[in-house]
């Protein structure tokens, strides 16, 4: 049972996520022989606010481009 935790930033459109889940899972199946129905996906949609790159916050970054 393929358990996949996906932690990236905020701002994914719903259709984006679903994209994502049918491709994740259809690799899964293909290469891994993963059931559809016992795959998980979960998305962590992490604030700008609360991720830092480069010692800088993200959002803080945003505003200098």
């Amino acid at each position: 049972m393929p358990d996949v935790h996906i932690a990236w930033l905020a701002g994914r459109t719903i259709d984006q996520k679903r994209k994502v889940v049918e491709r994740i899972t259809k690799v899964l199946m293909e290469e891994a022989g993963a059931k559809a129905e016992s795959t998980h996906i979960v998305f962590m949609d992490i604030p700008h606010t609360d991720f830092a790159s480069g010692g800088m916050l993200v959002s803080d970054k945003n505003k200098k481009t």
